[in-house]
């Protein structure tokens, strides 16, 4: 032991005797909050992350606090290397996915902060304005070539003089404006404000006096002339609650007017009867999100809602005042106005218009000051003279999109330079070299006839600085801006996070079926139901509606009266069916094949003068055509009338034990005459039910709210287990932390952690 130990320190000696010449380089050590395995977390990334996540928390900067979040973090971090160890951070999926968060991610540092700003305000300002104008437009792309744009430039200016000259802005719109709406309404815009056009055509619009045309202005579109029409005060924002009834498109026809009885009912009770709204619409309203807090929804001004919705709630006056029903595509509204708003403060629209502003044309001004700034950071410098053989080495072809860039072949001399491999331009001292930009105008060039090859090459170019800055820029984003570095690392993070919790808890929690029961078991103490009773509830606008329920409850069937044919018809004399009713037979034996619930009666009727057993054949023809289509015999009862029909028919009776029908049938007059429930309650289900949840088998009266009620108490079910089946929302959840519980511990043992306490400490300040 102690000859091993001397045999290696004698070559560690000879070995820094060996290097004793060399000069020592010193690396900057950078303290571990902690070590996993043999992994170190840096401390520098654990402080950026806790006091992002916890400076706004009373306890930040506690000891507990930075103890428990160090925790949580290490728990995190452990998962994390997890992933890497197994190679999940080196696939191609993985690499895409991140490199598109990276690009999202990129986007706000690609901007000039100050002109944002000033944007944003010139925004908010003009906002306090709405602008009503006409127009007119000769049409031209934006890289059109400069002959083509002198001409639309000359044409539009032709065009002022005419409309200043006196004639009239409309006509001379509806002949030759190049807007195609304009033939209809004389170049009329109507009323908009800032952030609904595109930059340059809004600024000219607020700047050009009331009744005055505007000089000719550029926008992607071409050029306009602006005729200022009106200016008034915005519209500001409106707070409104509604109440919804949901329709789906393509829904059937009968599902759809019994919708709108319904809406109109509740509007009518609103209206005329003096109804609670916020009763009303907690009943009814079919808006999850918003019925809980009487229908009311966020502020909003023009633009931001459904048009027909939007309109409705602008046309109300006063605070209470209530609309009419009006259709959406999600369905019908009834809409309250609550208060109307001036436009909001500058502090609460900041956000939204900066996002607005990322987006909109204006965002132009933004690019330039960004491009100028990245130029003069990173000292970009052009070779004139390299950029002249560029536009020497391109042709018609350019212009035809059919360049196709190809290495001269004769052999250039000294003094002929530059040559392909001459650097163009330089950014940071990263050279770009002729042949570069050679290839990139051979893979995005296309067809622009009537130009000249240089100004197409000089538009290429452009592009190719503009994308060679910006990608410069980006590439440097992670050693500027540690904001940035942070957050693509969370993504980072976050992804492979996300694929080994699928694989080690999320999914197996639910694939592992055996698992999952066995948690369950050991835990059944957590799973139990409270008392509960079984029983019916109906709910009833009057009190003699609610008799009329009861009493047809009792019956048990209930019959089913829309969408189903009442009766099929037969060749005269014979018990044949007629093939218009197949159809129909078709729909209903499919209806019948979907639930179980439903039963079907045929009627057998004579025509005059005919025996009942002729009746008898027909109904049994209608059987024999449905129970070859797979409906069960045992599901369909024949019978035979009493009284003789003019025509042989057989009438098709469909009844159901489902209650909705029943609440169909008694709300044929009033859509919200009866609702019935059949299922287990327990407290807090039904605060009707609750007021008999200790009863004994019977039936109870009670009134709630407006509502008559009857509660039908079937059976009282005492507080016992819940099966799997019953718990299986809670107990798979329950099952997923303690999976990934055990998962942590797994990996505490393959990555022991320690502690590196005194740069802990560093973040408890109180």
């Amino acid at each position: 032991m102690h000859t091993r130990f001397l045999l290696v320190g004698t070559a560690a000696a000879a070995f820094l005797a060996g290097c004793q010449t060399t000069k020592p380089t010193t690396k900057a050590v950078v303290p571990a909050v902690e070590t996993l395995g043999t992994t170190e977390v840096p401390a520098s990334e654990f402080a950026y992350v806790y006091r992002k996540n916890n400076s706004t928390a009373p306890e930040y900067g506690t000891k507990a606090s930075v103890q428990e979040y160090l925790d949580l973090y290490t728990n995190f971090k452990l998962k994390v290397l997890e992933a890497e160890q197994r190679g999940l951070d080196t696939t191609q999926a993985f690499k895409r996915e991140l490199d598109g968060y990276r690009q999202q991610l990129a986007q706000p540092y690609l901007t000039e902060k100050s002109v944002t700003d000033k944007l944003v305000r010139e925004a908010y300002d003009r906002m306090s304005k709405e602008v009503s104008a006409s127009h007119i437009l000769i049409r031209i792309t934006p890289d059109a070539s400069p002959k083509d744009t002198l001409a639309a430039y000359q044409k539009i200016t032709a065009l002022r003089q005419r409309v200043t000259g006196g004639e009239d802005f409309a006509k001379v719109a509806r002949e030759t404006s190049e807007d195609p709406s304009a033939a209809e309404n004389g170049g009329k815009l109507g009323y908009f404000t800032a952030m609904q056009m595109v930059y340059p055509f809004e600024s000219v619009a607020y700047s050009t006096p009331v009744g005055q045309v505007s000089q000719p202005v550029r926008t992607r579109f071409g050029y306009h002339i602006i005729k200022v029409n009106d200016v008034r005060p915005a519209q500001g924002e409106i707070k409104v609650a509604h109440l919804m009834i949901r329709t789906t498109p393509g829904m059937p026809a009968a599902d759809s007017v019994t919708t709108k009885k319904k809406v109109d009912e509740l509007y009518s009770r609103l209206t005329k009867q003096g109804a609670s709204w916020e009763k009303t619409v907690a009943q009814f309203s079919e808006d999850a999100g918003s019925a809980a807090n009487g229908g009311e929804l966020p502020p909003f001004g023009t633009g931001r809602m459904i048009p027909s919705f939007e309109e409705a709630a602008f046309k109300l006056r006063k605070p209470g005042d209530i609309s009419q029903p009006i259709q959406t595509p999600y369905g019908w509204h009834i809409i309250r106005l609550i208060e109307k708003q001036p436009v909001p403060t500058f502090e609460a629209m900041e956000p939204t218009l900066k996002s607005k502003v990322a987006k909109d044309s204006r965002s132009e001004l933004n690019k330039a000051a960004f491009l100028k700034r990245v130029r003069t950071e990173n000292s970009f410098t052009e070779n004139q003279a390299a950029k002249d053989y560029m536009f020497s080495r391109v042709d018609t072809a350019l212009v035809s999109g059919r360049y196709a860039y190809s290495a001269p072949t004769v052999p250039v001399k000294a003094k002929q330079l530059p040559t392909d491999n001459t650097t163009l331009f330089s950014i940071g001292g990263k050279s770009y070299l002729v042949k570069d930009f050679l290839t990139y105008a051979q893979q995005n060039q296309r067809p622009r006839p009537g130009s000249e090859p240089r100004f197409v090459a000089q538009q290429l170019y452009d592009q190719y600085v503009e994308q060679s800055l910006t990608e410069f820029e980006k590439a440097n984003l992670e050693n500027k801006y540690e904001d940035y570095r942070m957050l693509v690392k969370e993504y980072r993070d976050g992804i492979l996070l996300f694929q080994l919790m699928d694989e080690k808890v999320w999914s197996k929690a639910i694939e592992d079926t055996v698992g999952l029961q066995q948690f369950f078991t050991e835990n059944q103490a957590k799973y139990q139901w409270e008392p509960r009773v079984q029983a019916t509830v109906i709910s009833a606008a009057s009190p003699e509606l609610l008799a009329k329920a009861q009493q047809q409850l009792k019956a048990g069937r209930f019959v089913v009266r829309q969408g189903l044919p009442a009766a099929a018809t037969f060749r005269p004399g014979t018990a044949e069916l007629l093939k218009a009713n197949w159809a129909p037979l078709d729909f209903l034996a499919s209806r019948l094949a979907a639930d179980p619930a439903l039963a079907l009666t045929v009627t057998g009727q004579t025509k005059r003068g005919e025996k009942p057993a002729v009746a008898a054949s027909r109904a049994a023809s209608v059987v024999k055509y449905l129970t070859a289509k797979g409906v069960p015999a045992d599901r369909i009862k024949i019978t035979t009338a009493s009284k003789p029909a003019p025509e042989g028919t057989a009438l098709l009776t469909v009844t159901t034990t489902n209650p909705t029908a029943l609440e169909e049938s008694l709300n044929a007059q009033n859509p919200l005459a009866v609702q019935v429930q059949q299922r287990n309650f327990q407290k807090g289900d039904n605060k009707a039910v609750d007021q008999f949840l200790s009863n004994a088998p019977g039936t109870y009266t009670t009134q709630q709210d407006g509502r008559y009620y009857a509660v039908q108490v079937e059976k009282q079910l005492p507080a016992g287990p819940k099966t799997l089946a019953e718990a299986r929302g809670q107990a798979t959840s329950d099952y997923q932390n303690y999976l990934e519980k055990q998962w942590i511990g797994q990996l505490r043992e393959k990555y022991p952690v320690k502690i590196n306490q005194p740069e802990v400490d560093k973040l408890v300040t109180k």
